[in-house]
């Protein structure tokens, strides 16, 4: 009985198993139908309100100054601002570190820091102390083709002080004793140099670039080995040389007119008795370019730093070269500022230093353009090698839309904070005029950098940021770089000392290096 029923119900359900047949396959991809996907959830409301959208920033014209001679054959800039009692005012001659002799590096400035070190009536105490009584600042100081005195004080004592400024240009009295105290102050300053990384870097740079005998091959501050050729006779000689009227630029810019400004030149008080010899003084002149061939890394050793100073250094240009600007703007994006790509990659990204950055000398000649670091000791061969491959990129595939036009914001910037402030015109007027720019050169070089678009600031980048043809310089100690240099490729090391020269190359530590010993017989 139990089969009979068993068999009736497989009967039933066979005409349903077989209406269903086999499974049916899934739906192809094709046929599927794409649902939406979810939408994100709105931000939520920002407390401050929508982000305001700014115009661009109307260009910035930077002034040009008024230009005329006086009776004593003295070129005058004046720049006239009266919204503020105060003036600041710059006298510079074109001659500075650039000038000075084969061997004695440092007289221009050794000899531009004994003009305030008494001049006229005054000595060096009475002179500094008159001009704190005037709530004045004066300074004198020489670079690398210049030499200037700067003066900076209300209009309301701009006659004494004006006077204690003309001392200090035409008649600074050269006394030997404070001679004897400056020289001896800047020959400890130079002993103090040999234990700044960075200031010996600097040295560096500038020797291996240069060479010993091009003007610009030596610091501004002259060497240890220098300072031993000084006298107080070569300064007095150098002075009468540079300083005269008819090579002299004065720049004032501030609350003081023509009128105001010639009758203090003119004044037996200022510079009327500054007269310039019979003998006429050619034009400066720019050195020439440097040459190479260059060594591809320079180590200079110093064996107890906690940390090293990696640079790349390579030619850049004259301050008068017509792309000038262009380069300047371009390099803007590499390295001077936080957010450019040196400091934004070594630092924010890999954390090997403080700070990276790029800089452009400003020379009569051609200048040197500078990448540099300090980074930690142990990570040197990564932060090298992380530097010159942002450097690298940067020349090969130029600026991003973005830092086009970050570059010219920031340009725009510069301008207007150094013509927002007497003090930093004069002082940008001033090296205008020491280099023979001319005083309508920031106008022009304003209208280039913000007319400069991406192609020209690539191929600029291309130009002088390449670091194929540099040369490497590391400050740090020779024991634990030297090995981990030649790994990444530098074959041949230069070694030189604190002052930029020469000690020998390293090759046959090289080949110490590499080459593993030889096993001992039995």
């Amino acid at each position: 009985m139990k089969n009979l029923v068993a068999l009736a119900t497989l009967a039933a359900l066979a005409p349903l198993v077989s209406a269903c047949g086999p499974e049916a396959p899934p739906p192809r991809a094709a046929d599927r139908v794409a649902l939406p996907a979810p939408a994100p959830p709105p931000p939520p409301p920002d407390p401050l309100g929508p982000m305001p959208v700014t115009a661009a920033a109307p260009a910035f014209v930077p002034p040009v100054p008024e230009v005329f001679t006086t009776k004593n054959g003295l070129t005058v800039w004046l720049l006239e601002r009266h919204t503020l009692p105060y003036v600041a005012i710059t006298a510079t001659v074109p001659t500075g570190a650039s000038s000075d002799p084969k061997g004695g590096g440092g007289l221009a400035w050794i000899s531009a820091d004994m003009l305030d070190e008494g001049a006229g009536t005054r000595g060096a105490i009475e002179l500094s102390r008159a001009v704190d009584s005037l709530g004045a600042t004066l300074e004198t100081n020489a670079n690398v083709d210049e030499s200037r005195v700067s003066l900076a004080v209300l209009k309301k004592n701009l006659a004494p002080a004006f006077s204690i400024f003309s001392d200090v240009i035409a008649r600074p009295r050269f006394d030997a004793g404070e001679w004897k105290r400056v020289h001896d102050i800047v020959v400890n300053e130079l002993t103090e140099r040999q234990s700044d990384p960075d200031e010996v870097a600097k040295v560096v740079q500038r020797a291996v670039l240069y060479g010993p005998d091009h003007p610009y091959g030596h610091p501004v501050e002259g060497t240890l080995a220098s300072a031993k050729t000084w006298s107080l006779g070569a300064a007095k000689s150098f002075h009468a040389t540079a300083w005269r009227p008819d090579r002299a630029i004065l720049v004032a810019v501030g609350d003081v007119t023509r009128a105001e400004l010639t009758a203090l030149i003119e004044s037996p008080a200022g510079l009327a008795t500054w007269k310039a010899p019979k003998t006429p003084m050619p034009a400066p002149l720019a050195p020439a370019a440097p040459t190479g061939p260059w060594p591809k890394l320079v180590l200079v050793d110093r064996p107890d730093a906690p940390q090293s100073v990696i640079s790349l250094v390579r030619p850049g240009m004259a301050a008068s070269d017509p792309t000038a600007p262009v380069v300047t703007r371009a390099n803007v994006a590499l390295g001077p500022l936080f957010t450019s790509r040196l400091n934004q990659d070594l630092r924010e990204e890999h954390g090997y230093t403080y700070g990276a950055s790029s800089r452009l000398g400003t020379t009569r000649g051609v200048g040197a353009f500078v990448a540099s670091a300090a980074v930690v000791l142990d990570k040197t061969p990564d932060a090298l090698k992380a530097m010159l491959g942002d450097i690298d990129a940067y020349a090969r595939q130029g600026l991003t839309d973005a830092e086009v036009d970050k570059t010219r914001t920031q340009s725009r910037a510069e301008l207007v904070e150094t013509f927002e402030g007497v003090d930093r015109a004069a002082a940008q007027l001033a090296l205008d005029a020491s280099l023979g720019l001319g005083p309508s050169f920031q106008r022009t070089s304003a209208t280039r950098k913000a007319e400069a678009q991406k192609a020209e600031l690539d191929a600029m980048a291309r130009l002088h940021f390449d670091p194929s043809t540099g040369i490497v310089v590391v400050v740090g100690p020779r024991a634990k770089l030297e090995a981990p240099l030649h790994a990444l490729g530098y074959t041949d090391i230069q070694l030189r000392d604190t002052e930029g020269k020469i000690v020998a190359a390293s090759t046959a530590l090289q080949l110490q290096l590499t080459t593993p010993p030889a096993r001992a017989k039995k």
